[in-house]
Parts: structure tokens; sequence; C-alpha cells
């Protein structure tokens, strides 16, 4: 496979950065080490780092991966209610509570050396 007429490569979304900048120093590493790494190869594939020939190889692997995800939020199990009656829990209000945790004027900080 080749660059698409946009100058960018299969499942490239971001413009490639520098050789030294950070972030490709990590994902290029981490995908050196760990070929299977989910979040280096999504990362190498958007920005476009890698070989054009590497990157259709890798993107259809993340788009496989994202499609098996769903992609989706799932709805959750709603609880069901006991048929019993349903208390209240009480709570203690704690605002008549002073923990004697103010300042006066003189006790601020750095004053302790004057």
């Amino acid at each position: 496979m080749a660059v698409t007429v946009d100058g960018l490569k299969p499942g490239q979304k971001f413009p490639t950065p520098t050789p030294g900048f950070g972030d490709r120093v990590f994902y290029e590493t981490l995908l050196r080490q760990r070929p299977d790494s989910a979040m280096a190869q999504e990362w190498c594939v958007s920005y476009g780092v890698l070989h054009a020939n590497e990157a259709a190889k890798i993107h259809k692997v993340v788009m496989k991966r994202k499609n098996k995800a769903g992609g989706g939020v799932t709805p959750t199990k709603k609880a069901k209610k006991s048929g019993g009656s349903s208390k209240k829990k009480r709570v203690v209000s704690d605002v008549g509570y002073d923990a004697d945790m103010q300042a006066g004027g003189s006790e601020g900080m750095g004053t302790a050396a004057l």
C-alpha cells in the first residue's frame, strides 16, 4: 500500500510528529518492545509514524479490535427493589460541630520567626 492522495498513511488522523518528540519516542519504543500493545498500535497508526505497509496491517488489527469492542455504551442492569418497606437512611448534620480549626490573627504561616 502507498500513501493516500491526501499525503496520509492508512489510518492516519494527525500530522506526523518529529522524530525527537517525546510521545513518538515512547510509543515507537513500546511498539518495538510489545508489538501487541493496543495503545501503541493505535497511536502509531493515528500519527503515521509507521511505514505504509506496516501501517495498513496494524490499521486492520486496530479496526477489528474497535469493531469487536462495540464502540458504544452498554446498558447496565437495574437493581431490583426488594418487596419490603424502604427505609431512608438518616443523615446526621455536622453543622453544629466546631473542630476548633480556626486560625487566629497571629497564627498565620511564617509568623513564628517574628
